[in-house]
Parts: C-alpha cells; sequence; structure tokens
C-alpha cells in the first residue's frame, strides 16, 4: 500500500486526530476503553477508500474526515458486538474487549461507538453520508442473519452465499467509497460509480477471506477456522455442490458434528483443495477484482486512482 500510504501520508495523521476525538468520552472507563481502541486499530482500509475516493474527485475537507470517522466508528461498533455474539477473546492479536471487560460492558461500548457515528453526522449534517453508511449498517445485519438462517441446514447455493457477502462485508466498502466521493464530486453517477467500485472490491475482499481458511503457498498454513464455526464459504459451497452425493453427505456430517476433530477437518480442506474449490474461489476473486479495476478505470488516470487500484489489489495479495 506504499501509493496509498505516500498520498494520503497528511490525511491519515489528520483523520487519526479526528477519529481520537470522536470517540472521547467523560466517562472515565469508557475514554479508558477507548483508549485501548485507538491504540489497536487495524490497517484502517476503510478509512483509506473513503479519503482516496474524496481526493478523486477533489480536495479532502472536513465532512470527508467525518465521513471517515463514521466508517471507523461504525465498523469498530460491529466488530466490538460481533466478538459477544461469536464469543471471540481475541482481535487482531490483542484480547477483545469483551475478553477485558465482559460481554456486558462490550455490548455497551459498542452501541456508544454506534451513537457516537450517528451524533457526528446530525451535528454537521452530513445527511448524504448518514444514509449512505447507515443504509451499510442495516445490510450488515440482515447478510449476518441471512447467513444463520440458511447456514442451519449447510445447503447454501452460490447465489445465496454472494447475498450474504455483498450484504456483510462489501455494503460498507461500497458505502465507504460512496461516503467520501460524495464530499468531493458533484455528479451522482460519479458517486454511484465509486460505489459499485467499493461493492466489487468488498466481495473480492471476503473471497480472500474465504481462502485464508484452507491455506496455500499463497496463504500460508491452513486454520480450519471457518469450518470449525461451520461457516460455509465459498471454496466448500463450491465442492458440496461438486462432488458425489455420498461424499456430499460426509463432508456436510463432519462440518455438522465432528468440526472440532483436528483430523476431520483436514479430510474437508483435502477433498477442498482436490475438488477444485480453491482454484474456482480465486477466479471469482480476481474477476470480482477486475470489476472493480474496470468501474475505477472510467475515471482519468491519476496518482490516486493508481493508489485505489493498488488498494484493490492489497485486499487480494494479501497474506493476513
Amino acid at each position: 500500500m506504499e501509493i496509498a500510504q505516500r498520498i494520503l501520508a497528511k490525511e491519515l495523521k489528520e483523520f487519526e486526530s479526528h477519529f481520537r476525538q470522536a470517540v472521547k468520552s467523560n466517562v472515565s472507563l469508557l475514554d479508558k476503553i477507548m483508549q485501548f481502541i485507538v491504540k489497536r486499530k487495524g490497517k484502517q482500509l476503510r478509512p483509506m477508500f473513503v479519503l482516496l475516493s474524496a481526493k478523486l474527485g477533489g480536495e479532502i475537507n472536513e465532512k470527508t474526515y467525518r465521513a471517515a470517522s463514521l466508517v471507523e466508528l461504525l465498523h469498530t461498533a460491529t466488530l466490538v458486538h460481533d466478538d459477544v455474539v461469536d464469543e471471540s477473546l481475541e482481535r487482531r492479536g490483542f484480547f477483545s474487549i469483551n475478553a477485558l471487560w465482559k460481554n456486558k460492558i462490550a455490548v455497551l461500548v459498542g452501541d456508544y461507538l454506534l451513537s457516537k457515528g450517528l451524533l457526528l453526522s446530525l451535528d454537521n449534517n452530513d445527511f448524504k453520508i448518514l444514509q449512505l453508511l447507515s443504509e451499510a449498517v442495516k445490510l450488515m445485519s440482515e447478510g449476518e442473519l441471512l447467513q444463520i438462517e440458511k447456514s442451519r441446514n449447510l445447503n447454501l447455493k452460490e447465489d445465496i452465499y454472494f447475498q450474504i457477502i455483498k450484504n456483510k462485508t462489501a455494503s460498507l466498502v461500497a458505502s465507504s467509497c460512496a461516503a467520501g466521493a460524495s464530499t468531493t464530486f458533484d455528479d451522482d453517477d460519479a458517486i454511484n460509480k465509486m460505489r459499485t467500485f467499493g461493492e466489487k472490491a468488498g466481495i473480492a475482499f471476503q473471497i480472500k477471506d474465504d481462502l485464508f481458511d484452507y491455506g496455500n503457498a499463497d496463504i500460508g498454513k491452513p486454520t480450519g477456522n471457518d469450518i470449525k464455526e461451520k461457516k460455509l464459504t465459498l471454496p466448500l459451497i463450491y465442492t458440496l455442490n461438486t462432488v458425489s452425493p455420498s461424499l456430499k453427505r460426509q463432508l456436510v456430517y463432519i462440518v455438522k458434528n465432528e468440526n472440532t476433530k483436528k483430523d476431520k477437518v483436514k479430510f474437508v480442506i483435502d477433498e477442498v483443495q482436490k475438488a477444485g474449490g480453491i482454484d474456482y474461489a480465486r477466479k471469482k476473486m480476481l474477476a470480482y477484482r477486475d470489476e472493480a479495476l474496470d468501474v475505477l478505470y472510467e475515471f482519468p488516470d491519476s496518482e490516486v486512482r493508481k493508489g485505489l487500484e493498488e488498494l484493490v489489489r492489497y485486499t487480494t495479495d494479501r497474506n493476513y
């Protein structure tokens, strides 16, 4: 992400200042937790998508920084709540909020982050940005619930899978790009293009996450975590829909009933690889990446466009 980070060197520092200010609280416990969150935030991909999308249309301004802060507030809130739902004790190699402060506080922290995001936009009359990001939160919730509903019988079809990840993951990236663009572009067509660009990049990003579970020369050691959590990802869906009925029944039984046994999980991973599930998912990922770039190439060539292209390629080439 060298180009993107070079282009945004000044703006990312300014964003960090805005974000720290956005999460401040007069309640000492809450402020302590907010400082913990600020120090351990991730790669900031979504704020970078906001800032670069804005820079594509003009000079980054205060509204852009508020949009980036809102994205990070909403994203962090969903992660805090996800850790409670998943009973996860780690986040990015550190203890999760619920591991350190228990579930009740973690839920309230997630609610606080959501409310701070809403107020940040409302207090500054950023209604367009708030509409774009609120739609993303709605879709993320619907995607999560649809996944729970459809995954119970492990008979997920590919079209439902794409509907789930479009809602769960891609909607926030899409809204990040559209929100950023809305702060500098006057043209609704350009804003909609950036939303489409972000959606396709977000789908590619999620498929890459799916591939991490299976491992190969590019990805590293397989983890099998998705299998252990009974999550149906694209490599497994493809495999279940192409293998013989008897092998499909065997794989489904393992995922449902023997998903904590290492040898059984390894068997599933091996069968997915043999069936071509990894290659199929990788081809789909690269196709969505290229579709995202095709939309991006409709904008004039510039350093900012190169930065966005680099960011998209990073989402599919990353090793973690």
